[in-house]
């Protein structure tokens, strides 16, 4: 089942957006705050690169695994594109690397893992395991590692399940999989202990999809897909009717999705737009958009050879808020006490993370940056994952962020470097003023 969303529908969608933004919704958008927080981090992955010097993996997207009784031996676990997956110890120090593989039974099409998210109690086999979820942008498919139990202290903790013969998420065939608007985004949703669903986003399109993960054997696939499309052009309260620019023939996709496990709400950053509220199943209540990108509204026209969009008028009105930057990138949440919890954004635009409230309206509670104690500032952050766990040293919960460049002390300053940074939750509540929670379980149950 497809469910789309209109331009028309965009209209009435625009009433309730950003907390920051909300008593502007008929003007443009003016500075407002005191700029972002800094943070600090001293840890962070060895470099990753994607070059002709032999490299051939560029970091994407994080998600983190904490062991169920000792959580000094939980893991990082990271995309790295054409280069596969790597799996890291709470030291940042890589101890697995999988290869970016064909798809079971295709045509021998290699990988390209974009994005990593886990879902927890899994049957696989007729034993109950977890799972690392990842959407395999080249072939438009999911695929699953079971996650040994002993965690980093495991000499190869993720093994690969992935039932052979999947169908593809968003995509008819082979030959419409090889136009790459394809699995992108990625995020698990586990409504009940016996319902696990995956959500995906589409490459150069506005769609969502959800698939729910069922054990075959010992394997594991996915069956059921549902899809809903966000809209791709916007009504602005001027009247006008407003459409993201982007390379010719691709609309405003989106990449980053978490799930607030609480409350089966889904939020999503559409990347040239901002970010969405949106009610799991998909169909069964209205998308709002909570906060825009800095440049909502302004109309731009795509220049192929810088590859960027450039504004048609550099004074032109904005519509948009002053959070998020675009790209909206990543998105995770944090548990906190009682209902408490917040949602993260990464600003890739400037380097910055927005921090909303999970509950009501979603008010914003600020921007952060993080900034390098004997290690580089993290630029462009792309993907992000967080817990509220405490995990070896991060006592109050760890946040790691994507970086890129990675430019620290250790890189070959000549090539292309992509790395993760890992961030003491307790340093981002403090510099905002956040309720922490190290007991109520990094996904707690709907």
């Amino acid at each position: 089942m497809r469910l789309t969303l209109t331009a028309l529908t965009a209209i009435a969608l625009l009433g309730p957006l950003a907390p920051a933004a909300a008593a502007e919704e008929a003007e443009p958008a003016r500075k407002r705050g005191t700029g972002p927080a800094v943070v600090t981090t001293d840890n962070e992955t060895p470099p990753l690169y994607d070059d002709e010097q032999g490299g051939n993996a560029s970091g994407d997207d994080p998600a983190i695994w904490v062991h169920p009784s000792d959580p000094g031996r939980s893991l990082v676990l990271a995309t790295a594109k054409e280069g596969g997956l790597r799996v890291y110890d709470l030291d940042s120090e890589e101890i697995q690397s999988i290869a970016a593989a064909p798809a079971p039974g295709d045509d021998g099409v290699d990988g390209r893992y974009n994005n990593v998210d886990i879902a927890t109690g899994i049957t696989v086999g007729g034993e109950t395991a977890d799972v690392a979820v990842v959407s395999d942008r080249y072939n438009d498919q999911l695929r699953f590692w079971t996650i040994d139990p002993a965690g980093a202290a495991a000499e190869a903790p993720l093994t690969e399940v992935t039932a052979p013969g999947q169908d593809f998420l968003f995509n008819p065939d082979r030959k419409a999989v090889a136009e790459e608007r394809t699995a992108y985004g990625v995020a698990v949703w586990q409504p009940n202990a016996d319902e696990a669903y995956a959500v995906a986003t589409q490459a150069d399109e506005t769609s969502i999809a959800t698939a729910r993960i069922v054990p075959r054997g010992g394997t594991v696939g996915y069956t059921g897909i549902e899809t809903m499309d966000l809209p791709a052009r916007f009504e602005l309260p001027d009247g006008t009717v407003w459409r993201p620019c982007g390379e010719p023939g691709t609309r405003p996709h989106l990449e980053g999705v978490a799930v607030d496990q609480r409350t089966g709400t889904l939020f999503a950053a559409q990347e040239d737009v901002g970010l969405w509220r949106i009610p799991l199943p998909l169909g069964s209540g209205d998308p709002v958009l909570v906060d825009r990108v800095a440049g909502f509204g302004v109309p731009a026209t795509y220049n192929p050879a810088t590859d960027e969009c450039e504004p048609d008028d550099p004074d032109a009105p904005s519509y948009g808020g002053t959070n998020l930057t675009a790209d909206a990138e990543g998105v995770g949440i944090y548990y906190g006490p009682g209902r408490t919890g917040y949602i993260l954004v990464s600003s890739q635009g400037d380097d910055r993370f927005a921090v909303y409230t999970t509950q009501g309206r979603n008010r914003s509670l600020g921007t952060f940056r993080v900034a390098g104690d004997g290690v580089d500032d993290i630029h462009g952050s792309d993907g992000l994952a967080v817990t509220n766990r405490a995990v070896g040293d991060y006592t109050r919960g760890l946040l790691v962020v994507h970086d890129e460049p990675e430019s620290g002390p250790d890189t070959d300053p000549g090539r292309d470097a992509t790395g993760f940074s890992y961030v003491d939750w307790g340093r981002v509540a403090d510099a905002l003023r956040l309720k922490t929670d190290t007991t109520a379980g990094n996904a707690p149950a709907a």
